[in-house]
């Protein structure tokens, strides 16, 4: 599946939604996973915004330092990181990060995660030792996260096989999704939010977790 999000007219009418100018409360999320997983993809259909890529075109250049593997058609790779906004309320603000796949951009992963509320691991079956070092740095920092299955097709291993390869404990929720549909990618943003909010609710020992954690509704545009 190609990730590059610009290619193909952009569903919103003009590309941009105004920032509600009551809005003062801005949360982070950050997306990443191994090289051609889906993440420019993911923000893209979720955003409310046309989303900023930082993509460049594959060269010869990059043959024997980047491995295509899995991910063959794939013209395009992030630089940098990938943008895309939400907004959840007159006062919530959410903010996706998208971050690069290629190990010789993890450099950049320690700076994305700072003020990150959680995360979102998009993990491809054909390419699961990829997500390995995303869920070690998470769990590194500290950073709570789900873990989202891209399904590029029929799916050739159950959820409980993918958690065991990657050693998920039962704590950390993992899920379907298909990061080219807006509704899908939705739902993987809520059951961060319910994770978020569990966690929180664990840690106050039963105090409400409203004013701690982001409220994404189904009904969320």
């Amino acid at each position: 599946m190609d990730s590059n999000s610009s290619e193909g007219p952009d569903p919103r009418p003009s590309g941009r939604t105004p920032l509600r100018r009551t809005a003062d409360n801005a949360l982070k999320i950050v997306v990443v996973g191994g090289f051609g997983v889906g993440k420019t993809t993911l923000v893209g259909a979720v955003s409310e915004i046309r989303p900023l890529n930082t993509e460049e075109t594959l060269t010869r250049a990059g043959e024997g330092i980047d491995d295509p593997t899995g991910a063959w058609g794939k013209r395009s790779t992030t630089v940098a990181f990938d943008f895309g906004r939400i907004t959840l309320s007159a006062s919530q603000v959410l903010y996706l990060f998208g971050a690069p796949g290629q190990e010789r951009f993890w450099f950049l992963w320690d700076r994305l995660f700072s003020g990150a509320l959680g995360a979102v691991v998009l993990v491809d079956t054909r390419r699961l030792a990829d997500s390995w070092y995303a869920i070690d740095r998470l769990e590194h920092h500290g950073t709570p996260f789900v873990v989202a299955r891209n399904n590029f097709g029929d799916p050739t291993h159950t959820l409980d096989q993918v958690r065991e390869a990657l050693d998920l404990p039962p704590g950390v929720p993992l899920v379907d999704c298909d990061a080219r549909d807006r509704e899908s990618g939705k739902q993987v943003l809520i059951e961060l939010v319910r994770h978020l909010t569990a966690r929180v609710e664990a840690e106050t020992a039963g105090t409400p977790a409203a004013a701690a954690a982001p409220v994404l509704e189904e009904s969320t545009p």
